[in-house]
């Protein structure tokens, strides 16, 4: 694998940003590790952090390049600071930099593949709501999406500090389409697979169980499990593998 730090300029949120990029890499004479690549450009996963952490996070708190390797799956982890992936109505478009810029830039810099079936989004507590939000507003970009303890019901307390900033208001919220609520009411037939995970002692736990009924009773293509655990990377470690496993890759060529 090759890992990059990828220091580039977004005329979006006009500053300079960055991310880190885990290539695929072909190799036998690893230790411990063997990598494989696929042919072409490369599937990719957008690994979205969450609300305290930045782009550094996966790498430092789990083996994810270890676990990519054999899957020959890019990687592309962006931060957005504390800004919900959402255009804010104070401060900076990070909905428009993660669903529009980023996957552009990225194909410039690198080999990634633009086809739907090659595109999928994961992420933890708030980049679980920014990966649910992907999918489900940009349903002809990503083929599957992954929450783990998901912050999805941003709704639930107006009075958090950064939200109004963020959202403005109840009616502003489902009104620029950051309500995953509504916005699972309206994707229909279009929607991706859609892979949900939460901790019974999270204390999200109980808004990850109001969202999944919710997509049961439209008939969405959810994948709901939980477990034991609560708000950590050591759950977090443990099911980005699940979710590595449950992609629907094309090529997987570690199977």
């Amino acid at each position: 694998m090759a890992l990059i730090e990828c220091k580039f300029f977004s005329e979006v949120l006009g500053l300079s940003t960055e991310a880190l990029v885990i290539l695929p890499q072909a190799t036998s004479g690893q230790v411990g590790m063997a990598g494989q690549a696929t042919k072409g450009p490369h599937p990719t996963l957008y690994l979205l952090h969450g609300m305290s952490d930045d782009q550094t996070i996966w790498l430092r708190r789990t083996s994810i390049e270890r676990y990519v390797a054999p899957l020959g799956l890019a990687v592309v982890m962006p931060t957005v600071h504390r800004g919900r992936y959402t255009d804010q109505a104070v401060g900076y478009p990070y909905w428009t930099f993660l669903s529009e810029e980023l996957p552009e830039l990225m194909r410039s810099f690198f080999p990634l593949s633009s086809a739907r079936e090659d595109n999928f989004a994961a992420g933890l507590s708030m980049g679980g709501y920014g990966a649910m939000k992907w999918a489900l507003r940009r349903p002809d970009f990503l083929a599957a999406a992954a929450s783990l303890s998901g912050g999805l019901n941003v709704a639930r307390d107006p009075s958090r500090p950064g939200w109004k900033g963020t959202f403005e208001s109840p009616e502003r919220l489902v009104a620029e389409g950051n309500d995953l609520f509504d916005l699972a009411t309206k994707v229909g037939d279009a929607c991706p697979p859609l892979y949900q995970w939460c901790g019974t002692e999270d204390g999200l736990y109980e808004d990850n169980l109001r969202f999944r009924d919710h997509c049961r009773s439209l008939g969405l293509p959810l994948t709901y499990e939980e477990g034991p655990g609560g708000h950590d990377w050591a759950c977090w470690d443990l099911m980005i593998q699940r979710v590595l496993e449950w992609l629907p890759l094309r090529n997987k060529v570690g199977a």
